[in-house]
C-alpha cells in the first residue's frame, strides 16, 4: 500500500496499482482485491458499506448532503462481500472496523473518522472535486 499526500494535504492510501486504469467494460469477479481495484479505479467516489451499519448512513448522508452520487456497495448484499470486507480489512490500520470505506480518485481515503476530519476541516470538497465527484 502506498501513502500519498494531495495539495490538500490529506494523506490518502492507494492500493498498488489501483491508479491503473482498467477498461469499464471488464467485469472482475475472480478476486476481491481486483473487485476493489476496479471498483474504486472507475468511479470518482465508492463508499462499501453494510446496510445495518450507523456510521455507514452517516458517511451516505455526508455524500449525498454535499451533493455526490457515490458509487455504494453494500457488503452484506453482495457475492463476494466477506472476501471484499477481508481486503478492506487489511487497508485500515490499528485493526479499526473496515466499513464504512471510502476510495476518492481511485485512492483509499479511510473510514468514517477520516471523512468526518475532512469534512470538518475543509478538505473534502477540494478532494471531491479533484476526483470528479463533485461539480460545484
Amino acid at each position: 500500500m502506498q501513502v500519498t499526500t494531495k495539495k490538500t494535504g490529506v494523506r490518502m492510501a492507494s492500493i498498488t496499482g489501483i491508479e491503473t486504469e482498467a477498461p469499464a467494460t471488464t467485469t472482475v469477479v475472480d478476486n476481491p482485491y481486483k473487485i476493489v481495484r476496479q471498483l474504486a479505479s472507475t468511479n470518482a467516489v465508492v463508499l462499501f458499506s453494510m446496510s445495518g451499519c450507523c456510521m455507514c448512513t452517516v458517511a451516505k448522508r455526508l455524500l449525498f448532503g454535499l451533493g455526490v452520487g457515490p458509487t455504494i456497495i453494500e457488503l452484506d448484499h453482495h457475492g463476494a462481500g466477506p472476501d471484499i470486507q477481508a481486503v478492506l480489512f487489511q487497508l485500515v490500520a490499528d485493526g479499526r472496523q473496515p466499513v464504512p470505506a471510502v476510495f476518492v480518485g481511485g485512492k483509499f481515503l479511510g473510514g468514517i473518522e477520516t471523512l468526518m476530519a475532512c469534512h470538518i476541516n475543509g478538505t473534502l470538497v477540494p478532494l471531491l472535486k479533484e476526483a470528479g465527484g463533485l461539480w460545484l
